[in-house]
Formats: structure tokens, C-alpha cells, sequence
């Protein structure tokens, strides 16, 4: 049984005092896969040192996160280019619009997630979106952008069925984590009427622990209970939910 953990920033400072621990209980825990998305220039050296460290775990993207769209955005998005250019990623991401924090900052963010949608289609990647308080603003660019060549994972997915319907209608997969096991969550109502094919498994770690954890810092080897979950919703054994959504990573990130 391989699980993978299709979005996780192990390189946070949360994990700085346990890191390698941290990762080796995933893998002893059988989460032998990690997709680790970008936030901006400055993770960069952290994530390509994960790499090298745990070259046949660790997966990376490279992105500009809309959090970090800031005034020197522009630079950024050259780092995120330069980047991609220059080595192996297998997605752009995480990108999106985030107006919880900043709703003041909406202009260059619609800028910043078009542009790099257009990357991911000029090098032939996923996208993986983040999206917070910001499902109308996220599809009217996805509306615009609807192509073969826009696909990729609709992270931490925490909407309504019919935006988890209209999200899989531009060729995204739904992240589904630790939001499933709150009681306050919602969409552990509606995911049984979502095929499975439309769903990766994730952590977001060290955010958004599940249920027994909440509260505390998330790590992947949590990723266990939002299994234990959905194989309760979905009906089917841990083992061939770990297959099934395993394979749906690889048919996003090509490995």
C-alpha cells in the first residue's frame, strides 16, 4: 500500500526541530510520497535541500503562493520562471487568490495566478490551486483559462457540492485533508456522491491537523486519519482508497 501526501510543506519552520523524525515516521507509517508546494523565493534552498536529502520521496513544486504576492511580486513571478526553466518540478503551485488575509491585494494576485497558469501550460504541468473566501474570483480565471492543457489539484478543498462540480469541470482533482474530519467541516456530507477518480489525499501539514490532532501542528503521517475517514465515507478498504488515490497523483504529476 503507498499513500502519498499530495500537499505538504515539510520545509516549514514548524518542523525545524524534528524534520527528519518527522518525514521518517510518514514512511515507516507507509506515506511514501510527498508533493511539496511553494510559497516564495525565499523556501526555495529549503525545498530543493528536501529533495536532495530524500530523493525518492520528495516531490517538488514551484510556485508564488497569493498570500505572498506582495509589492515585488513581479520579481517573484521571475524567480518562479527562472526556476522552472532551470530545474525538475511537477506542478506549479501552490497559486490561486487568498482574500481572507488581504482582500486589498485582489488585482495582482488575479495577475499573478493567470501568469502562472500560463507557465504551467508553457511547460506542460498541473496547477495547484489554493483558494480561500475566493471561489468566484478562482473560477472566473479558470473559466477564462479552460483548456486541455489546464489541469491539476483543487488544494484543500473546502466547498459546497456544486463549486466541487464545477472545480473537477476544469480538469482538477479535489485535495481532500483534514477538513473532512471536523465536525464543522461539511464536505464529508456531499464526497459520497464525488467519484473517487476526482480525489487526492493530503495534509497541508503543519496546518489543519485532523481530528483527534486538531489544534496542534500537522505532519504527514496524519494523513492516516483523513484515510480512515473516507474510507468510512466511501465504503471501501484502506488499501484500495490508498491505491486508488495514489494513482490519481500520478496521473496529475506524471509520476
Amino acid at each position: 500500500m503507498i499513500i502519498t501526501d499530495t500537499h505538504t510543506h515539510l520545509y516549514s519552520e514548524a518542523f525545524d526541530e524534528d524534520r527528519i523524525e518527522m518525514i521518517n515516521r510518514a514512511i515507516n507509517n507507509g506515506v511514501s510520497r510527498f508533493f511539496i508546494p511553494a510559497i516564495d523565493s525565499s523556501y526555495t534552498s529549503s525545498m530543493l535541500q528536501l529533495e536532495k536529502d530524500f530523493p525518492e520521496n520528495v516531490f517538488l513544486m514551484m510556485g508564488l503562493h497569493p498570500t505572498h504576492v506582495k509589492d515585488n511580486y513581479k520579481k517573484e513571478l521571475q524567480h518562479v520562471e527562472h526556476m522552472l526553466k532551470s530545474h525538475k518540478f511537477y506542478a506549479v503551485g501552490e497559486i490561486g487568490i487568498d482574500l481572507y488575509w488581504d482582500k486589498s491585494t485582489l488585482g495582482i494576485q488575479q495577475e499573478a495566478f493567470q501568469y502562472q497558469i500560463w507557465l504551467a501550460k508553457k511547460h506542460k504541468l498541473p496547477i495547484v490551486i489554493h483558494c480561500r473566501e475566493a471561489f468566484n474570483e478562482v473560477f472566473d480565471i479558470l473559466e477564462k483559462e479552460k483548456d486541455t492543457d489546464l489541469f491539476g489539484i483543487f488544494h484543500c478543498f473546502t466547498g459546497n457540492f456544486e463549486q466541487a462540480q464545477q472545480a473537477i469541470s476544469y480538469n482538477m482533482k479535489l485535495g481532500i485533508g483534514g477538513v473532512s474530519t471536523f465536525k464543522n467541516g461539511k464536505i464529508d456530507k456531499f464526497l459520497n456522491k464525488i467519484n473517487l477518480k476526482h480525489i487526492v489525499l493530503e495534509t497541508d501539514s503543519p496546518y489543519l491537523a485532523p481530528t483527534p490532532y486538531r489544534g496542534k501542528r500537522n505532519e504527514s503521517a496524519y494523513i492516516l486519519k483523513v484515510l480512515e475517514k473516507l474510507t468510512s465515507i466511501y465504503n471501501i478498504s484502506t488499501e484500495e482508497l490508498a491505491n486508488i488515490t495514489t494513482q490519481n497523483s500520478k496521473t496529475v504529476f506524471g509520476i
